[in-house]
């Protein structure tokens, strides 16, 4: 294992879990884009979980390889899902934010 796979993860871990505290502390730069996207209020707790777990499978990926790989994918895809959100809301000056945080999870997928 690398440093610079150690350093990648941690702060994809780091973006992640920042992004869940977002949504469960309803930041308004979270919560008023989720809302003119149409994203029903019901989810966003779901939504923030799903961050959250992801966050805790990528650190915990260290030293299980094979979850922080599931938890990779599962940001990468969980921010596709986002990124296609953004896209079909037109809402394109938001479209960098979905990949500025997949991106570290995805450099990680690749130095693993």
């Amino acid at each position: 294992m690398s440093t610079t796979y150690i350093v990648v993860t941690a702060v994809a871990a780091f973006m992640v879990a920042f992004s869940a505290l977002s949504v469960f502390i309803k930041a308004p730069w979270v919560t008023q884009p989720l809302t003119e996207y149409g994203v029903p209020r019901s989810w966003w707790t779901w939504l923030g979980l799903a961050k959250a777990a992801g966050a805790v499978g990528l650190v915990a990926g260290l030293w299980i390889p094979a979850i922080g790989l599931a938890a990779g994918i599962g940001v990468a895809l969980y921010f596709t899902g986002a990124l296609i959100t953004v896209i079909r809301a037109r809402s394109y000056a938001h479209v960098a934010w979905p990949m500025v945080y997949a991106a570290p999870a995805v450099a990680a997928l690749f130095l693993a």
